[in-house]
């Protein structure tokens, strides 16, 4: 079986038509045919129903098609991976590590393991900063949340969302329920990241509290997922994390569920479109797709 015989049946089952695939892609109709006759000989099933006019797929070629534009996304990247190995590469990546920790690391060893020589500076930026670096094209490519669409020419590629949790110490008063309330989380000193920094946070929290009609009492911001975790710990607080963040502080704090939890935190990943040297860039956006699948 040939690659290119997997493209002829793919062009026949996208047209339903021999005649009209024949001609997208340049070769005679008699031609076709007996490629795709010996692509069903070498798999040693029927894959078209051929109709006077028209042709439908049989269950085996409905598979084949499934399995082969797979196939063809698959070779695509690859090639992509090959071309841009061969080219001297460069990226700048702005992120914040409170949501990028975990998908950025493991994207970037294998970026720079399948690029020798490969340079990824890496910017521990605010929000702000992250924007401002991408539009000045001071950055390459950027980790935030949400993505903000007044941005002209950005392109931004969702990477994951991460639901919230409520973070506590461990011999907490509300440790042992299963779920807390908003009523019950506004009621406890609420620690939070710095709203110069994270300001979707600050909406995020702001605007949870108040469609329940709460209005919590911060007892302490923080700019880095260390610190306020180590304020948790030490009992300063509560603090509203994503699951990503807890993830990582597992077995430090008690994490909760919320009742009637906030709209998950979407992060993604922010590019220009018009990039001088896009083949790389889009392995990298790739590789970091890859890595937040990895991490659920």
């Amino acid at each position: 079986m040939e690659l290119r015989q997997l493209r002829y049946f793919a062009a026949v089952a996208e047209t339903g038509n021999i005649s009209q695939a024949a001609k997208a892609i340049f070769l005679t109709q008699p031609a076709l045919s007996r490629q795709i006759k010996a692509l069903e000989d070498e798999i040693g099933q029927c894959l078209l129903e051929r109709r006077a006019h028209s042709i439908h797929l049989t269950p085996a070629g409905e598979t084949l098609l499934r399995e082969a534009r797979e196939l063809f996304q698959n070779v695509d990247h690859l090639l992509e991976r090959v071309r841009a190995a061969g080219q001297s590469v460069h990226l700048r990546v702005g992120y914040s590590p409170s949501f990028a920790t975990g998908i950025l690391s493991t994207a970037v060893g294998n970026f720079t393991q399948a690029h020798d020589g490969a340079q990824v500076e890496l910017f521990d930026l605010s929000t702000k900063e992250l924007l401002t670096g991408l539009e000045s094209k001071k950055l390459d490519i950027v980790l935030t949340v949400g993505g903000d669409t007044a941005l002209h020419g950005i392109t931004w590629t969702p990477l994951l969302r991460a639901p919230w949790r409520l973070a506590m110490k461990r011999k907490h008063r509300l440790s042992a329920r299963p779920r807390v309330t908003p009523a019950e989380a506004a009621a406890e000193p609420l620690l939070v990241f710095c709203k110069r920094d994270y300001p979707e946070y600050w909406q995020m929290i702001n605007g949870w509290f108040r469609e329940h009609g709460q209005r919590p009492k911060i007892n302490g911001e923080y700019d880095s997922s260390e610190t306020l975790m180590a304020a948790v710990e030490a009992g300063l607080g509560v603090a509203i994390i994503t699951t990503r963040t807890a993830q990582l502080f597992r077995g430090r704090a008690q994490i909760k569920s919320l009742s009637a939890e906030p709209e998950p935190l979407c992060i993604v990943a922010g590019f220009r479109a018009d990039q001088a040297n896009p083949k790389p860039l889009a392995v990298f956006v790739e590789d970091l797709r890859n890595a937040a699948k990895a991490f659920g």
